[in-house]
């Protein structure tokens, strides 16, 4: 099974370095998937131009959830546009 793909903003994150999912295009993208978040529950965190893999926890101090990521492992999204015969990147 394919882990849900959700909006995140990368400067959103707590002390810990866990990302907060509270802010708008998150909670968009959970309702619109129909995703209801649980804890160690993998998911896919994007930005406009960035992607992580990460686990779900909810932080009793904020009173939240939160993603735990690896911030070594982001990768840079690269929009690919065909123009007759070439790739612009």
């Amino acid at each position: 099974m394919e882990k849900p793909k959700v909006f995140v903003d990368f400067h959103n994150a707590d002390v810990q370095g866990r990302l907060r999912l509270n802010c708008t295009g998150t909670i968009e993208d959970l309702a619109h998937q129909k995703i209801w978040l649980q804890n160690g529950q993998e998911i896919t965190l994007y930005s406009e131009d960035l992607e992580v893999d990460g686990i779900v926890q909810f932080s009793t101090t904020e009173n939240l959830w939160v993603a735990v990521i690896d911030w070594d492992n982001i990768k840079e999204k690269q929009d690919v546009l065909i123009k007759e015969d070439e790739v612009v990147i």
